[in-house]
């Protein structure tokens, strides 16, 4: 991807190294720093009076932050960084994924929409978040291409994940944002990240990551974020200020300097995903290897199938999980190390078994998170735990 900027043209690579950088140079540093303070000097109660009311407004008015459930320098540098990144005009941080889906549903609700189509299957918690009525949202299931006949006057989403968690299902964005009309499109991003696909690109209205997973790519981060227009992110930061589910600025930080190396991890775990689900594929104690990219499947908008597979098998899948050695079994994807999970028994188990099923979420199905490990080793411990089952 080439971005533009003022005067230049720069590529993917290089801005996920400056991007959210720009103040640096003037702070007379190289790195990003980290301000922890929680609040600010306010010595003018008028003119702070008149800020508080914008920040209240979802703006950010420039100078002192004031407080940081308002604005904190450091979570700022991070979600420019990823709006460069998602050619996005703004972004909002969270304290997770989880927190930043809430955000956009209770955006939705105080718009007067409480109504959302979603796009099955997506990951366990956002299903059960929709379907759990909590916030005041009433939920349609549909189809891609049977979107359009569930938009009613009040909906105010269409929320879809792709590729899916775990089918690793791809919908074609462009031709469901047609579908959507003026409904705004969301979509979880997470799995794909921008240097496979951008939403925005195809027509999507909103972009939302749990940056726990591939934006920070170490798991020793917990975050989420919103892309999206000014306009809607005004309305995330009055969410943000008001329930106070921020972002923390070491978080933050970490999350920042993980955008840095983004397109090499991303890159590297690919190649690694796609000769692993080779090597499944055609394993006789493997039925089925979901994967984007592979025969028969097409890619839609990825530019690479990315560092996610799951796979079906013969026998005891759970005895897969307990066998393995070297891969970590546990829930969570995106890090450098590789994990490996039985999605119906612990991401997806708060989803209902009938629903679980209708999506392709089988009890015999394994979802693999490919990490930076050499191939032949991962393969090697794949190869010792199917034995197991």
């Amino acid at each position: 991807m080439i971005v533009h900027t003022v005067g230049m043209t720069h590529s993917f690579a290089t801005h996920a190294v400056h991007a959210g950088r720009d103040d640096l140079a003037e702070l007379g540093v190289h790195a990003p720093p980290i301000d922890l303070s929680t609040t600010y000097p306010a010595v003018d109660s008028h003119t702070e009076a008149d800020r508080i009311s914008r920040f209240a407004a979802g703006q950010q008015p420039p100078g002192s932050p004031l407080y940081s459930r308002l604005h904190n320098p450091t979570v700022g540098r991070f979600e420019s960084a990823l709006a460069t990144l998602e050619n996005a005009e703004a972004a909002v941080g969270f304290a997770s994924g989880m927190a930043a889906l809430t955000a956009c549903l209770l955006a939705a609700v105080a718009a007067g929409k409480p109504h959302v189509v979603a796009v099955r299957p997506l990951y366990g918690g956002s299903d059960h978040l929709l379907n759990c009525g909590l916030l005041g949202t009433r939920i349609s299931w549909a189809e891609p291409g049977r979107v359009g006949e569930a938009i009613e006057a009040d909906t105010g989403l269409v929320l879809v994940e792709t590729p899916a968690n775990p089918t690793l299902t791809e919908v074609d964005l462009a031709a469901l944002a047609a579908e959507c009309g003026e409904v705004p499109l969301l979509v979880d991003n997470t799995i794909a990240t921008p240097v496979t696909q951008r939403p925005l690109d195809h027509g999507a209205s909103i972009v939302l990551h749990s940056a726990t997973k591939f934006l920070g790519g170490h798991g020793d981060v917990m975050g989420g974020v919103v892309a999206c227009d000014e306009a809607f992110a005004a309305r995330l930061r009055q969410i943000r200020i008001a329930t106070g589910g921020v972002l923390d600025p070491f978080g933050a930080y970490l999350l920042h300097r993980g955008l840095a190396t983004l397109p090499v991890r991303v890159a590297a775990q690919s190649r690694t995903a796609a000769e692993l689900a080779d090597r499944l594929a055609e394993d006789p104690r493997v039925a089925v290897v979901h994967y984007p990219g592979r025969a028969p499947r097409r890619p839609v908008q990825m530019e690479s199938g990315g560092a996610l597979l799951s796979f079906e098998v013969v026998g005891d899948a759970t005895r897969v999980v307990s066998a393995v050695q070297l891969i970590t079994p546990a829930v969570s994807l995106g890090s450098v190390d590789s994990l490996i999970q039985h999605p119906a028994s612990l991401t997806h188990r708060i989803v209902d078994e009938a629903d679980r099923q209708s999506c392709g979420v089988n009890t015999a199905m394994l979802r693999l998170s490919v990490g930076l490990e050499g191939v032949d080793d991962l393969w090697a411990d794949l190869d010792q735990a199917l034995k197991a089952a």
